[in-house]
C-alpha cells in the first residue's frame, strides 16, 4: 500500500488540530482521527458514545460526518449537535458526560479548519493527555490506506440534537440578568458563531442588542475573527459610539472568547475582566458561606499584577499559573478554583466543568454593568491599575541565547530584581516605581514573546524598549 503523503505532526499543535483544507485536514484524516479519538479517548474511558459539533466554515459540516463515521466504526454512538461555538461543544459534552469533538479552527483564516477535542465532562485533550496517542494512531491508519478503519464492532448509530436552547438556559441560570438595568449593547460577531449564539443566549432580557456581521460565514468577508487584534475591533469601536452604546462585545470565529469595548469606545484589558469576574465569583461563594480563603481563582503568569493584588484584597487564594489552557484547566482542577482567567481573554468556571467560555464572562460583564448605574469605564477603573504593554513578538536566530543576554542584562542592573520563571522568564523590579516583564518562547516558532506592565506609562516604555533592545541585538 501507498504511504499517505499527510503528516498529522505537521499540523496537530500542542492542544488542538489545525490545518489548511483539503491538503492537510480533509474527509479522509477526518474520518482516520475519529477512529482514533474512538479508540484513545472514548473507548479507554468506557464510554458509549462521543458528541460533535462544528462551526460555519464551509467545509466543517463534510469534515465533522467525517470524524463521526470514524468513529462510529467502533460501535459509538454519534450525537451531532450541528452548528455551535466551541463553549457550546463543551456545554454538551458536560451535560451529556461524553468525550467531544469540535471541528474549527478559531480566529485562523478561511483556508483553515481544525478539531478542538475534550474527554466526558468536558477535560481537556493535550498532546500530554492523548493528543500524541491519537496523532500517532491516525498515522498509521492513513500509512495503511484504510478510508474507514474495519473493526469486530457493529457500527453505532449517528443522531443529530439541537443544543442550542439548553446552551443559552443553562447559562442564564448561571449568571440572572432578568432585573438588571436596560443596556443597549453593541455584538460583533465577526461572522463567526456569535451570530448564532448570541439572539439565543440574550435573548428576552433587559437588552438593546445592535448586531455587527451576525451572517455565518466562514471566508470572513468584513474582517478577521481574532478580536486580540486591534484592527479586528475598529468597527466594534465605531459602532459603540454611533449608536451611544453602554457596552461592546466582540467574539473570536468559534465564540470561546470574548472581549469588551467600553461606552467610550475603549478596548478593556482581558486582565481587567479577569478581576472583575473574580470578584463576583468570590462575593457568590462567600455568600453562600464558604470562607474566603478557601475559595481560589487562577490566573496565567502575564495577567496583570493587579489581578493577584485584588484577589487578597478579597482574602482568596490567587493561584499563577503556565499561560495555556492545560495549564490553567488542570491547575483550577488541582485547587478546586471557582474561576480563572488568561490574558487571552479566556475564561474558565468550575460551574462550566473548569472549561472556558466567553458568553458567561459576558454575562456578568453585563450583569456588574446593569445592577449599578455608572458607566462601563467607571466600573473597570479600580481592576486596571498598570499600564501595559501588550505582547510583543522578536524573531530570533537562538531563543536561549536571546533570553541569557536578557538574564544578564537584569542582573547588570543597579536595582534588585526579583527573578522567576514559572514560565519563560519574569524579572521584577524592587524599587518604586513598580515594573515587571515576562519572556517566554513560542511552542512552535522562533520567537520570543515579551509583555511589560509597570506603576506609570514611562516606565512601562522604558523597560519595553530596554528589554526589546536586549532582545533584538
Amino acid at each position: 500500500m501507498n504511504a499517505s503523503p499527510i503528516r498529522l505532526a505537521e499540523f496537530i499543535k500542542a492542544y488542538d488540530v489545525r490545518g489548511t483544507v483539503p491538503d492537510q485536514l480533509n474527509a479522509r484524516v477526518a474520518t482516520a482521527l475519529g477512529s482514533a479519538f474512538a479508540q484513545v479517548i472514548a473507548l479507554a474511558q468506557d464510554a458509549d458514545g462521543i458528541v460533535v459539533g462544528h462551526d460555519m466554515r464551509p467545509s466543517s459540516p463534510e469534515l465533522s460526518r467525517a470524524f463521526a463515521e470514524g468513529a462510529r466504526a467502533h460501535g459509538l454512538d454519534v450525537t451531532l449537535i450541528g452548528l455551535c461555538s466551541t463553549d457550546g461543544l463543551y456545554y454538551a459534552s458536560g451535560a451529556l458526560d461524553l468525550p467531544g469533538a469540535m471541528f474549527t479552527a478559531s480566529h485562523n483564516p478561511a483556508q483553515y479548519n481544525g478539531i478542538k477535542m475534550c474527554r466526558s465532562g468536558a477535560r481537556p485533550v493535550g498532546q500530554d493527555s492523548g493528543l500524541a496517542e491519537i496523532s500517532e494512531l491516525a498515522q498509521h491508519i492513513l500509512d495503511l490506506g484504510d478510508a474507514v478503519p474495519m473493526t469486530k464492532q457493529a457500527p453505532g448509530r449517528i443522531v443529530e440534537r439541537d443544543l442550542l436552547g439548553d446552551y443559552g438556559a443553562f447559562l442564564r441560570d448561571l449568571v440572572d440578568l432578568r432585573q438588571i438595568r436596560p443596556l443597549k449593547v453593541v455584538v460583533d460577531a465577526g461572522n463567526g458563531m456569535g451570530g448564532h449564539t448570541v439572539p439565543s443566549v440574550l435573548a428576552d432580557l433587559p437588552l438593546e442588542v445592535v448586531p455587527l456581521y451576525f451572517e455565518l460565514d466562514g471566508t470572513f468577508p468584513n474582517h478577521e475573527a481574532n478580536p486580540l487584534e486591534p484592527e479586528n475591533l475598529r468597527d466594534l469601536q465605531r459602532a459603540v459610539l454611533e449608536h451611544g452604546a453602554d457596552i461592546g462585545l466582540a467574539f473570536d470565529g468559534d465564540a470561546d472568547r470574548c472581549f469588551v469595548v467600553d461606552e467610550r469606545g475603549e478596548p478593556i484589558s482581558p486582565s481587567a475582566i479577569t478581576a472583575l469576574v473574580a470578584t463576583r465569583e468570590i462575593d457568590k461563594e462567600v455568600a453562600a458561606g464558604t470562607p474566603a480563603g478557601e475559595v481560589a481563582v487562577v490566573y496565567n503568569v502575564i495577567s496583570s499584577r493587579a489581578v493577584g493584588e485584588i484577589i487578597a484584597e478579597r482574602g482568596a487564594r490567587g493561584v499563577r499559573t503556565r499561560v495555556g489552557h492545560s495549564f490553567i484547566k488542570g491547575e483550577m482542577a488541582r485547587q478546586g478554583a471557582v474561576f480563572g482567567g488568561e490574558h487571552s481573554a479566556h475564561y474558565y468556571f468550575r460551574d462550566f466543568w473548569f472549561a472556558d467560555t466567553g458568553m458567561l464572562a459576558a454575562l456578568h460583564v453585563l450583569a456588574a454593568l446593569g445592577e449599578q448605574e455608572g458607566t462601563l469605564s467607571q466600573l473597570v477603573a479600580e481592576f486596571a491599575r498598570y499600564n501595559a504593554s501588550g505582547e510583543i513578538n522578536s524573531t530570533v536566530q537562538d531563543v536561549a541565547v536571546a533570553a541569557q543576554r536578557v538574564q544578564s542584562w537584569a542582573d547588570a542592573l543597579d536595582e534588585d530584581v526579583l527573578v522567576d520563571r514559572l514560565d519563560g522568564l519574569t524579572i521584577s523590579g524592587t524599587s518604586t516605581p513598580m515594573w515587571w516583564f515576562n519572556l517566554r518562547p513560542s511552542n512552535t516558532e522562533p520567537l520570543l514573546r515579551l509583555n511589560v506592565e509597570a506603576e506609570d506609562e514611562a516606565t512601562m516604555q522604558r523597560v519595553r524598549d530596554d528589554v526589546l533592545a536586549v532582545v533584538r541585538a
